[in-house]
């Protein structure tokens, strides 16, 4: 496969406020992307686009969107048909988590962790994958979590939603190949952005060191860059170890009580 040219790409971005959503906004419009910027926060979107605006003269839009709505793929596509956009990369990165046993957590909350880790995600890409396709110059990023691996205590929701994430986006990089569009699924593990914020707690990164988020973003732009993309990337040597370890030296009861231990109250 060649190389992306990102000066020829519009890239959409959902999650595009902060963390690595704004990230990979700096990162890709540096290369020359084009961008189409996607969160609640309209606020912080427009100070995000006049930033990259300024300092790398490119094409900024942005798209103020609840995820947890109805049919946000749907949505999505005719708001940037409304701008007269032609979308040919997509950054899958909006996401949210709880902390908690399974059977304290608010139903409501729930519901919507559900839809925007797991149906916003499938929708969208469908929603858009047609293009992308025809595009075949671009990327399909959809943001997993190293959570994907393995049982997730106390996260079990939300371990669940990326693991539906891996295996998704895994399957369209298969059914891509040929066509010219890059797909991969990002692991990060622990980050520094408002992750933890609106978790509520650091205790759900298990005492593990946070990631930078330019480390992750490169981390995924790299995987990208090489000649023949791989469908998954782990960010992190350390997150890589414990994956391996996970599918393939411990049992899966070994795994789950380790995790618990991880996460437990006082961990």
């Amino acid at each position: 496969m060649t190389a992306v040219d990102y000066r020829t790409q519009t890239t959409l971005i959902t999650g595009a406020s902060a963390g690595l959503g704004a990230e990979f906004a700096r990162q890709l419009a540096a290369r020359g992307s084009g961008l189409v910027l996607v969160a609640r926060r309209r606020e912080r979107l427009e100070e995000l686009a006049a930033e990259l605006r300024e300092a790398h003269r490119v094409q900024v839009h942005v798209v103020e969107m609840d995820l947890a709505a109805d049919h946000p793929g749907q949505a999505l596509a005719a708001r940037v048909d409304l701008l007269g956009l032609h979308v040919t990369s997509l950054i899958n990165n909006a996401g949210f988590a709880t902390f908690g046993p399974f059977h304290q957590e608010d139903p409501e909350r729930l519901r919507r962790e559900i839809a925007v880790d797991v149906t916003a995600v499938a929708d969208i890409s469908r929603a858009f994958i047609d293009q992308l396709r025809a595009a075949g110059s671009g990327v399909l990023v959809n943001v997993a979590s190293v959570a994907a691996y393995q049982p997730n205590p106390r996260m079990a929701l939300y371990g669940a939603t990326k693991a539906f994430v891996l295996s998704l986006t895994e399957a369209l990089w298969e059914e891509s190949r040929g066509t010219g569009l890059r797909v991969l699924a990002l692991s990060p593990g622990a980050t520094r952005t408002e992750f933890f914020d609106v978790v509520g707690t650091t205790q759900a990164a298990g005492g593990t060191r946070l990631a930078s988020p330019v480390d992750v973003v490169r981390t995924a732009l790299a995987a990208l860059d090489r000649r023949n993309p791989p469908p998954s990337v782990i960010a992190g040597r350390m997150n890589r170890v414990m994956a391996f370890v996970a599918r393939r030296l411990a049992t899966r009861r070994q795994v789950v009580r380790t995790i618990g231990r991880l996460t437990a109250e006082g961990a």
